[in-house]
């Protein structure tokens, strides 16, 4: 009988590393929403690989920053705590660009848990690269720091993913399993559904935008006498009523295509015909402002 690994991984690097989408490639399905919009991951999302050695847990955390808000500060101490209780960490960094300031002040944060805690350097998005600059960013990337193990991913065309799942649950301590077999991610549902309506709204958006954006869900209950759906109530707030007017669109249009591509997703996830309420509210610089922050979940 082969021992049985359980434990907990994170990927870090900076906004738009391609952790997310490499986070969802691991699990085989959805739990982290992806956008090109920088910053748009705001919770540390699990989701949860099973095999018959190993049950991995990847924790999602936000892309590390010099934050300019007490959201971005917010976000910010998420990622720390995340690394603080993790067994192993996978430092993101995609092929198609230079090795930046960026990455080198994540690099130096990381190397105050290095001692403790395994660092894989992970070059991820190769399919968007010739092979020559794959080989050249990995050795970029190993001068950056002493790394545990040096890897090549991409999450899009799944060169690599089941090698990067290999290595990071060789890592993990033995132990059993810690979460039922089946179970995908520990997010509510609530969360998961607030966050695939922001990364419809976020698509498509202006880039002074993204930031600006929380969803918040009301209420989700399945509608009284029909057990195929289910009503949704949420609200996408901004900071401004000029903000209002591009999330609506004209005479509403741009509202209604979030909330179409939206519904697709959530139908996806939930398995059930959904009737989407979706209203905006402006939310005066809720980004800088604790009480408004806390009620939006932060």
């Amino acid at each position: 009988m082969t021992e049985h690994r359980s434990g907990f991984a994170c990927f870090v690097g900076r906004p738009n590393a391609g952790k997310s989408t490499l986070t969802n490639a691991l699990v085989g399905t959805k739990v982290a929403i992806t956008s090109s919009k920088p910053q748009t991951t705001r919770h540390a999302i699990r989701g949860i690989v099973h095999r018959e050695d190993a049950q991995l847990v990847l924790i999602d955390t936000p892309g590390l920053h010099r934050p300019r808000t007490l959201l971005g500060e917010r976000l910010n101490d998420i990622v720390h705590t995340t690394w603080s209780e993790v067994d192993v960490v996978g430092f993101c960094v995609p092929a198609n660009e230079k090795i930046g300031p960026g990455d080198k002040f994540i690099a130096a944060e990381l190397q105050k848990i290095a001692k403790r805690t395994p660092v894989l350097g992970i070059v991820t998005k190769t399919d968007l690269v010739q092979p020559q600059q794959v080989a050249e960013q990995l050795l970029a990337l190993q001068e950056v720091m002493d790394f545990a193990e040096l890897i090549p991913v991409s999450a899009v065309d799944g060169f690599q993913v089941d090698a990067l799942t290999d290595l990071l649950v060789r890592k993990l301590p033995e132990g059993p399993q810690l979460y039922p077999g089946g179970e995908l991610t520990d997010e509510p549902e609530q969360t998961l559904v607030a966050e695939l309506i922001r990364e419809a709204a976020l698509e498509g958006v202006r880039d002074e935008l993204p930031h600006s954006i929380a969803v918040t869900v009301e209420e989700m209950l399945p509608r009284e006498g029909r057990d195929d759906l289910i009503d949704v109530h949420a609200f996408l707030f901004v900071e401004r009523p000029s903000q209002k007017g591009i999330i609506l669109g004209h005479k509403g249009e741009r509202l209604r295509e979030v909330g179409a591509a939206a519904r697709k997703n959530i139908e996806a996830l939930l398995g059930s015909k959904v009737y989407l309420d979706l209203h905006i509210k402006v939310a005066k610089e809720w980004q800088r402002d604790p009480r408004q922050l806390r009620r939006l979940g932060f």
